[in-house]
């Protein structure tokens, strides 16, 4: 006998007459007070609720099981009937536009025989075997209804939508009539064997790619606070360096004007012939007009050699905060496994990962650029991470190609083939739109776009893949979507 329960599973060996011969776990009366499963006992199966058979259930004992329930309707169901789920529970008082939240026993008569009567339509079903396995999928469907709002789809529910990029949110034997908006849609199986081979493949799934791109995401995450950290206190340093030309203008004032001071002066005031105006110079009593004018260029040589260290310094950290930005974003729009390797490379090589040692197999690379097509039938290619960025805009495209990128944060790079043609200003507004969604600002109403020819995109020499300058561009106000169908 096989009991299939989560973490308390087991698989127990009997004689015909129900006696048990052992098993894989051992369950005595310390651990279990409703029944053992040792050699020797006799097998049973615990009756631990005393729940109704939703198939054989009258009206009356219906009513009285809920009635006596003070728990909200929704939950009152599965408690009181065997083999009702949670989702189901909700899905009985969606269809008879009852709230589920409410107590099932501030029923009404009138509302209690109602819901009876959509109960028994659902038993109905499962009396008769019409079942309809599916599985509700969260996603972007709004390009789908367009289709078929414009007549373009054949009509088909599973008709144009690439369900690996939709996430799984509930399965069941009968219609889930209860999510509702266009981020829901079901995806219907021939069997339910099928349906949770597929939806337990596709948490697998889920759940192994957040595990992977949650350890890359703190080290990138734990990466960046430390240069944030870093970058402030370097501009803090930097802004206190401002004060070096005013020693510098101190000790000039000294020089041409020291010889009205006879010695012991606190302060000196005199004219400042930069500014015109007067100025009041601090002064150490103990030191003379030169030796105080000394002590101010010192004072500014230091704070110069201090700014000069630290301009280069902060532009180098400024530099890793970018990119490290960029790995970030990278990381949120990766969907599988494969998405991850390069992310994974990229950090190996500025080393924030160690690197594997020599001789090590070096992961195949099976992640390629999002392709999609465009309204207007023209070819367009968006970059999941740096290395595709650089694969993109300085391979794939052509000099008259354009390339896309949201203005002043990090994302992807996006290239439209224009194969010589004028590109129609829809392309511009899908191309923007995608370039809005690949970015940082995808939760953003509006991303402002930049978008130019690629023969005015020019990589920097020495700086990191996917890094780029132009000078001259357009510009245009995106809403961040992916309404376009991946090819």
């Amino acid at each position: 006998i096989i009991e299939l329960m989560g973490k308390h599973s087991n698989i127990i060996f009997c004689k015909e007459d129900g006696t048990i011969l052992d098993s894989i776990k051992h369950i005595s009366a310390q651990v279990s007070s409703v029944r053992e499963v040792l050699p020797g006992r006799e097998y049973f199966i615990p009756r631990t609720a005393n729940k109704a058979n939703p198939l054989t259930v009258t009206e009356e004992e219906f009513g009285a099981a809920i009635r006596q329930s003070p728990m909200p309707l929704s939950k009152a169901l599965y408690q009181t009937l065997t083999g009702i789920s949670p989702i189901i529970g909700e899905e009985i008082c969606h269809l008879a536009s009852i709230d589920g939240d409410i107590s099932a026993n501030a029923l009404s008569d009138m509302e209690l025989l109602h819901l009876y009567r959509t109960f028994q339509g659902m038993m109905a079903d499962v009396r008769e075997g019409n079942f309809s396995p599916n599985i509700v999928y969260e996603g972007d469907f709004q390009d789908v209804q367009d289709d078929r709002l414009n007549g373009t789809k054949g009509g088909g529910e599973e008709e144009g939508i690439d369900w690996e990029e939709c996430a799984p949110v509930e399965f069941a034997a009968l219609p889930l009539t209860c999510f509702m908006g266009a981020s829901y849609r079901p995806r219907h199986f021939s069997s339910i064997s099928r349906l949770l081979e597929t939806y337990y493949a596709s948490k697998n799934t889920i759940t192994r790619i957040r595990q992977k791109s949650s350890d890359l995401r703190r080290i990138v995450q734990t990466a960046l606070e430390r240069n944030y950290k870093k970058y402030d206190l370097q501009e803090k340093q930097l802004k206190d360096t401002g004060k070096r030309e005013k020693y510098r203008i101190y000790g000039e004032l000294l020089n041409t004007y020291g010889y009205e001071l006879k010695g012991g002066e606190k302060d000196f005031s005199c004219l400042d012939y930069y500014s015109n105006k007067e100025v009041k110079i601090p002064l150490d009593p103990q030191m003379t007009a030169l030796e105080n004018s000394q002590r101010f260029f010192e004072k500014y040589n230091k704070l110069k050699r201090t700014y000069e260290a630290l301009s280069e310094l902060t532009l180098e950290t400024k530099k890793e905060i970018d990119r490290l930005e960029s790995i970030s974003a990278a990381l949120d729009i990766a969907l599988q496994e494969g998405d991850l390797v390069q992310i994974k490379e990229e950090l190996m090589e500025y080393g924030y990962i160690k690197k594997r040692h020599a001789g090590a197999k070096k992961p195949k690379i099976t992640s390629k650029p999002f392709h999609y097509l465009s309204s207007d039938g023209f070819h367009i290619y968006v970059g999941k991470n740096n290395y595709q960025n650089e694969e993109l805009t300085f391979k794939l495209a052509t000099g008259n190609d354009w390339w896309f990128h949201a203005k002043g944060i990090p994302g992807s790079h996006v290239i439209v083939k224009s194969e010589g043609k004028e590109l129609p200003d829809r392309v511009f507004e899908e191309a923007g739109a995608l370039a809005a969604y690949y970015s940082k600002g995808r939760d953003s109403e509006k991303v402002e776009i930049d978008y130019v020819q690629k023969k005015s995109v020019k990589k920097v020499a020495g700086a990191a893949p996917g890094f780029v300058i132009y000078h001259t561009n357009y510009s245009l106000v995106a809403a961040p979507g992916c309404k376009l169908e991946e090819v």
